[in-house]
């Protein structure tokens, strides 16, 4: 991936002091090519919402609108000690297989926070055309991914518990897998859960969808 980097002034500084500033190299954007092994996906901050009933609203979250961090447009300011940054991100190039990690835990001085946010995808289908630059998306006929694992995350960050969703290539059947217990799972049932790390396979333009979802 492509990843540009902008510095951003202190933003205490009175206006003039920081427009002098961002004339600067130091605060000219900058850009480095990067592998990467997974992408990380952010999940917006999540409001309690209350019905009339007085019960808590869990918030949702397309997967197309998470995944706009790496369209190569979307800003994102990053913070250090003692300095701010604006970041974007494109992808250049699409592995056989891409992993997302959801980022539900947010640490900080005192405790780790889960997100609980759910985030609403399709398990097969996914194009990720439109997050390439004109220019890679004509060196990539291949740009659809259909999901063949998902890790769940359940309860509290300190104390929660993991099930794993994986796709039966030789049936196209969906199951479920905690510690060694094994059962089926309906796909539609897959979307629902609190995904954090999720595989998905890109799809050859000879494969026939075997998941019938």
């Amino acid at each position: 991936m492509r990843i540009f980097t902008k510095k951003l002034p202190h933003p205490d500084l009175p206006a003039e002091e920081k427009a002098q500033l961002l004339q600067n190299s130091e605060y000219q954007e900058r850009m480095v090519e990067s592998t990467f092994l997974y992408l990380t996906l952010d999940l917006p901050t999540a409001p309690l919402y209350k019905d009339e009933k007085e019960q808590l609203i869990i918030p949702q979250v397309p997967l197309f609108s998470i995944l706009a961090k790496f369209n190569g447009s979307t800003e994102k300011e990053y913070k250090t000690y003692k300095e701010n940054f604006l970041k974007r991100f494109q992808l250049t190039r699409l592995p056989p297989y891409l992993i997302f990690c959801i980022k539900r835990f947010t640490k900080n001085n005192f405790f780790v926070e889960k997100n609980p946010t759910i985030v609403n995808f399709p398990i097969t289908n996914v194009d990720l055309r439109e997050y390439l630059s004109e220019e890679v998306q004509a060196a990539h006929s291949h740009t659809t991914y259909d999901l063949i694992a998902n890790i769940v995350h359940d309860g509290k960050p300190s104390e929660g518990s993991y099930r794993i969703h994986v796709l039966h290539h030789g049936t196209g059947k969906w199951y479920e897998l905690q510690d060694l217990q094994v059962t089926d799972i309906l796909p539609q049932m897959i979307t629902l859960s609190e995904a954090y790390i999720q595989i998905w396979k890109r799809r050859e333009e000879d494969e026939t969808n075997q998941q019938g979802a």
